[in-house]
Order: structure tokens, then C-alpha cells, then sequence
């Protein structure tokens, strides 16, 4: 089946989303939830919520729309968060820029473990709060160890066993098993370092080669999308990254009126609903515009780097240039485009 063929295939009329229908027809509930569900419909005809739902029954993957029928897919979506926030929102449609190819530089001798990224990122992006709380970058609290020559002769449990090496019971260096929810007095903390991690918009994406309706996707500035209304829930993406950088909403997304940003992008921050996948974006709706992420405005040190990798005067391609730099799991072969680098 081609792709064109699979945006035709939409199903009938129905009361709420693309998904939800679709999530009813394989229950084998369609029948009856097609008939309420067009009864809500024409009952609410007036409101804008109503006619986003009847809009997204027959849309296409964003990918594959033309520029008119994108224009009035974000015009849907304006009227609906507006009346549902209660404050003015724009769902911007910028397109890659040509000769951009966006790229990131952490630099992991500065990072202090503050987490203050982690909450930057979750106001800008319209993460869900609680139940359940949502956040797309994670920083990894890890304690400082070393292998040691006294505890050669001690990984013989007694009286009875596994045999592990000596040093398998205390921190020996620094590894990726560290703890992400702290909220410590005062960073940094003594006899630790910090990993922070996100999406890392790979060139050869797993979470893009496993996704089976084809809703994730590499956008030409190198930022690896999400189109909410296609995905399925199926969350083979989130099994495929190797960087834990996947969340999916296995709840209704709880974002308060007051807190949510107006200023989305349509592949990027927009609210999404419960049963989909997301995750870093590179906030879009910024650096499409020229901006800085969310994450690297709010970092004290100066620990975070951006820019365009085909840039060779861009802060990012400096750092490439002069640090000692490292790529995450390198042997994967995933290439991505979040670099970690020393001074």
C-alpha cells in the first residue's frame, strides 16, 4: 500500500479523533460509537472542538498534505486550542530551512545537575504536569567510583553465590545507571557528575525504521518528528530508542489553562491527547524562527551549545572543531546529532 493510498483510507463519520475511531474499530465498537459519536457531532456542530475532530477524520499525514489543506488543518487547530485554553494560540507550519541541519553540543564538565533544563523544556513544550507527568529531557545523577585493589577477593557471595567481580558491589567510575528524579538543596553534589539526555536526532533513526504507519519521520533540517494524529500508540518507537528519549501519554495529558504555552508549532509543542508518543524536538517553534531551545536559554553555565552543523562559523561546529568530543552509544551506528564534549 502506498502512502498516498494509506491517507485515503480513513474511516466514517464520527464524534471524535482519527484515533479514537480507529482504536473503537478494534474493539469491534465502530458500529455503535460511529452512530453516537455523529449525534455529538451534529449536537456540537458550533464548536470549535467539534469541527477539529471532523477535520482530523479526514486528514492526511502532515507530510503528505499539500500547503492548502496544512493551512487549514493549523486554522482547525488555532480555534480549538484558543476556545480550549482560553487565550490566543498560533500552531505554526515552518518547514525546514535549506542548508540548515541543527545540531547540539553538551559540554558535560559544566553541567551542575541543576535540572532547571528539565523544567524550561516542560513550560515550553506543554508537557503534561502530573498524572501522568511528562518530561522529555532527563538529567542522570551518577556517583563517582574506582576500581580498587582491596576488593579484588570480595565478590564471593557467602555462603552461597554468584561469583561477580569484587568490584561489582560499589560504584566503580561512571556509568549510565544513575537516578533522574532528585531534587537535592544544593548542586552540585559532592562525589557526583551529571548526564543529561534527550532525543538525539539520529541520521539513521531506529524509532523512524521500527514506526508501522509511518507517523515519525526525519524532517530535512535533521529533527525527527512526531504527526500526533497518525500515531497509534503502539510504542514500538519508544522500545527502538536507544536513549530513552521517548514518553508516551498513557493518560489524558493534564496541562492547566494558566501554564500552557501559546506559541506552538505543529510538529512540535502542540497539546497533545492520551495514546501518542513524543518527545524533543529542538523546540521547532523557536529555532525554526532564528531562537535559541528553551533548554540552552535557561542553562546557568553555559553548559549547552546550538546551531547549524553546516555552518562552519556556528557555535556548535566551534565546539566540534576544538573540544574533545563523544557521540552516546556510538557503536549503534545511529549517528546522532547531540554531541557530549570536555574542555
Amino acid at each position: 500500500m502506498t502512502d498516498k493510498d494509506k491517507s485515503n483510507e480513513q474511516a466514517g463519520p464520527e464524534g471524535n479523533s482519527r484515533r479514537e475511531f480507529l482504536s473503537k474499530a478494534a474493539k469491534g465498537t465502530v458500529a455503535a460509537a460511529a452512530v453516537a459519536g455523529a449525534g455529538a457531532l451534529l449536537a456540537n456542530s458550533d464548536t470549535a472542538e467539534a469541527k477539529a475532530s471532523w477535520g482530523e477524520w479526514f486528514q492526511k499525514n502532515y507530510r503528505l498534505m499539500t500547503d492548502e489543506e496544512k493551512k487549514e488543518s493549523i486554522a482547525r487547530l488555532e480555534k480549538r486550542y484558543t476556545e480550549e485554553f482560553g487565550k490566543k494560540t498560533t500552531v505554526d507550519g515552518t518547514p525546514a530551512q535549506e542548508g540548515v541541519l541543527f545540531g547540539y553540543a553538551l559540554n558535560i564538565q559544566k553541567c551542575i545537575g541543576c535540572r532547571r533544563c528539565v523544567h524550561a523544556c516542560v513550560k515550553e513544550n506543554n508537557q503534561s504536569r502530573d498524572n501522568p507527568e511528562i518530561q522529555w529531557i532527563r538529567v542522570l545523577k551518577m556517583e563517582k567510583g574506582n576500581f580498587l585493589a582491596e576488593n579484588m577477593d570480595k565478590g564471593y557471595p557467602d555462603p552461597v553465590g554468584i561469583q561477580v567481580g569484587g568490584n561489582a558491589y560499589q560504584n566503580a567510575g561512571v556509568t549510565l545507571e544513575g537516578e533522574h528524579y532528585y531534587e537535592p538543596e544544593q548542586v552540585p553534589e559532592k562525589g557526583h557528575f551529571y548526564l543529561p539526555m534527550q532525543c538525539m536526532q539520529c541520521e539513521k533513526p531506529p524509532c523512524v525504521k521500527v514506526c508501522p504507519v509511518r507517523t515519525t519521520y526525519r524532517e530535512p533540517d535533521g529533527i525527527v518528528v512526531i504527526d500526533y494524529n497518525w500515531c497509534i500508540g503502539c510504542r514500538m518507537c519508544v522500545s527502538a530508542c536507544p536513549y530513552w528519549a521517548r514518553r508516551f501519554n498513557w493518560g489524558e495529558p493534564n496541562l492547566p489553562k494558566e501554564e500552557m504555552n501559546p506559541n506552538t508549532h505543529y510538529l512540535g509543542n502542540r497539546p497533545r491527547m492520551k495514546g501518542v508518543t513524543e518527545k524533543c524536538t529542538f523546540c521547532m517553534q523557536r529555532t525554526r524562527q532564528g531562537r535559541y531551545t528553551a533548554c540552552v536559554e535557561v542553562c546557568p553555565v553555559g553548559a549547552r551549545k546550538f546551531g547549524n552543523l553546516l555552518d562552519p562559523e556556528s557555535e556548535v561546529r566551534k565546539v566540534l572543531e576544538k573540544k574533545r568530543v563523544f557521540r552516546l552509544k556510538a557503536e549503534l551506528n545511529t549517528y546522532p546529532k547531540f554531541f557530549y564534549f570536555i574542555d
